[in-house]
């Protein structure tokens, strides 16, 4: 009988589905959408302080209570739904947080209208093209980098929040921008292999 081939995957992950889910399909894969990009820069200042399983948990209740993540509703939003969402109990009740997303989805626009998509904009910081990493343990995965302090250093200029480089780093990451799948994870190799053309 053969023995069927255990799967290595980064050390940071859980045995959640849900986690397992996204480090298999979503983490470090790039991604130039700008909604997609929008969610994850939503998503991202909303884990400030928090695990990023407590997000992925709520991650369909951000999307129903945050119209799909649409910047140009959500750059709309005025006191009375400040108030409906902070009722809201799937997603992260925080004040800061909860404005800071509405003004990150005005910044938002003000970048796309400036240059023709936030794609073209955030990927500039690491001259369009993905990072390729090849770290053998995750303790030497930093948790910034000098393109995540030029990109939050540009990102607060232009009036974001909750954008601070450790944010930036972990958008970064979850965007596709770095390839920071340890090199004993199958999904480094797999990465590397979908966007070498």
């Amino acid at each position: 009988m053969k023995k069927e081939k255990r799967i290595i995957r980064c050390a940071w992950g859980t045995d959640d589905p849900l986690y397992l889910e996204y480090h298999d399909q979503e983490w470090g894969v790039p991604v130039h959408d700008d909604r997609k990009l929008f969610e994850f820069l939503v998503l991202d200042s909303m884990q400030a302080g928090l695990n990023w399983l407590i997000i992925l948990r709520k991650r369909e209740n951000f999307r129903r209570a945050f119209d799909n993540f649409n910047p140009e509703k959500i750059a709309k939003y005025d006191e009375k739904k400040i108030q409906l969402l902070l009722l809201e109990e799937g997603i992260i009740r925080n004040s800061r947080k909860i404005e800071s997303a509405i003004q990150n989805a005005r910044a938002f626009l003000a970048v796309q209208k400036e240059f023709g998509s936030f794609d073209a904009y955030i990927w500039r910081f690491i001259r369009g093209k993905l990072k390729q990493n090849a770290w053998k343990a995750l303790k030497e995965i930093p948790s910034k980098t000098k393109e995540s302090e030029a990109m939050s250093k540009d990102l607060v200029k232009r009036r974001f929040k909750f954008v601070g480089s450790t944010i930036c780093y972990a958008f970064m990451q979850a965007v596709g921008m770095v390839n920071d799948h340890t090199i004993d994870c199958f999904r480094h190799d797999e990465i590397s292999k979908e966007i070498t053309p």
